[in-house]
């Protein structure tokens, strides 16, 4: 057979035309088309060309409604302008990708010091943490200058100078960048300190944040309703008889779950109680939100799934020995995670309630998990001492961070560039894959609107 003549696309398709094909490839076979000629170059750099291959990669899906709160940042700039630099932004993800396989050596430390006992929560986005604690007090740090903005508590709970401030406590010897300075006690500390009209009176234990509102949880088996712009209470949740151990919302529900076993479900709107969810025979330390489908873990060693509209549990997910203190559902309700005394995290398909495979590697209860689907992560924090990080689809181990803190970790969550976790020993902990990372900025910002698949 003859040779047949190969004709360069470039001079046979508008520049239009051949960016509509290049826009198809995926991000090393772009590189490599970058390099054919100049033509090549150029029509490859393209903007569209790149925002195409970056928003395929990386701009989330929506999977249920209402859609489930994001955790951190999205990664993928704000609102979208013909400017945007989608090649630069591209190479930035990748590199933080790069920093989280390098483990221990990926990421920058920061140390959040304030709070006089066990930090029990967290939760953050792209300018803030909020952390809630034992000492019946929440604090919001600023994510960008590490300082504090607010200590939310009653008058009680207000922290005064420490008894013993040389007693500094160890911070990781090669990756921290800041520790910030104990205000309690000082005249900036006692600025910072707001006394709500109405607050908790005894541990914070848990909490969640949105745009809008924020709902803590407390040991005082009450939960309440806070407008985040004034940091004034909306209202408070009565129906619990003990600890309120975990809470979840999304636009219609607020989720309850405690130490009485039992799983409180309140309108978001108006706070009306709607119904209580039974079954379980220890108490429920977990729950998440997932449109109509509720996921929750309990001390009875007991995953369960449960139809919120009718209050039914759908189907249950037992563990192999002891109770279960977390719980994660995949965004697209598909995946089943939950962890506990048995140091190990299992993974079950929603569906069948059959076991895919277990993350390892833990030597302590699981106290924590969290699953970021988008970026194929699990992340986990144990009374170990450590966290560890798996591919979520694999379960292949990535990372593991022993002893970044001096005591037990209680809460650990992620986003695409950061670890934010809270430990026993009174300290945030911020681990930051991004820092120094060349465009690292452009990354800032709301994605635009995605509709939930159908």
């Amino acid at each position: 057979m003859a040779n047949k003549k190969l004709i360069d696309p470039t001079t046979m398709l508008p520049n239009e035309l051949f960016a509509l094909v290049l826009e198809n490839l995926d991000c090393n076979s772009l590189l490599a088309a970058e390099q054919v000629s100049h033509a090549w170059n150029t029509c490859g750099r393209n903007h569209h060309v790149w925002r195409e291959v970056f928003l395929r990669r990386y701009q989330p899906t929506i999977h249920v409604s209402p859609a489930p709160i994001q955790m951190g940042g999205f990664g993928v700039g704000g609102e979208i302008h013909p400017d945007m630099d989608w090649r630069s932004m591209y190479k930035a993800r990748r590199k933080i990708e790069m920093n989280w396989n390098k483990g221990a050596n990926g990421p920058a430390a920061v140390y959040f010091s304030g709070h006089t006992d066990s930090v029990y929560c967290c939760q953050f986005d792209e300018d803030k943490i909020i952390t809630g604690s034992r000492d019946r007090t929440i604090r919001v740090w600023d994510l960008n200058n590490y300082r504090c903005l607010k200590v939310i508590g009653g008058p009680q709970a207000k922290p005064v100078r420490p008894t013993n401030p040389e007693q500094i406590l160890e911070t990781h010897p090669i990756a921290t960048i800041w520790d910030t300075l104990n205000l309690n006690g000082t005249e900036e500390g006692d600025k910072l300190y707001h006394v709500p009209s109405d607050y908790h009176e005894q541990s914070i234990l848990c909490l969640m944040f949105d745009h809008e509102i924020m709902v803590t949880g407390s040991s005082d088996s009450t939960c309440i309703v806070w407008d985040v712009k004034t940091w004034q209470p909306i209202r408070r949740l009565r129906k619990h008889t003990a600890g309120v151990l975990d809470v979840c919302f999304d636009a219609k529900h607020i989720i309850s779950c405690s130490k009485d076993a039992t799983i409180c479900v309140w309108d978001r709107q108006t706070g009306d109680f709607l119904k209580a969810l039974t079954g379980h025979r220890g108490p429920v330390n977990a729950v998440q939100l997932r449109g109509n489908l509720l996921v929750s873990a309990s001390g009875d060693g007991v995953a369960k799934l449960w139809n919120v509209a009718t209050g039914q549990v759908v189907r249950e997910f037992q563990s192999r020995d002891r109770g279960l203190a977390a719980v994660e559902f995949s965004d697209d309700a598909k995946f089943v995670l939950a962890g506990g005394n048995d140091q190990v995290i299992y993974k079950y398909d929603a569906e069948t309630a059959k076991l895919v495979h277990t993350y390892t590697g833990h030597t302590g209860l699981v106290r924590s998990l969290f699953l970021d689907t988008a970026n194929d992560r699990v992340l986990s924090g144990s009374y170990d001492q450590g966290m560890r990080v798996y591919e979520f689809c694999s379960g292949k181990p990535i990372a593991e961070f022993n002893d970044w803190t001096t005591s037990w970790i209680l809460a650990a969550k992620s986003d695409y560039r950061r670890i934010v976790c809270t430990s026993q020993d009174g300290r945030a902990l911020l681990m930051d894959f991004g820092k120094g990372v060349e465009d690292v900025e452009m990354l800032r910002g709301k994605p635009m609107k995605v509709d939930p698949l159908s």
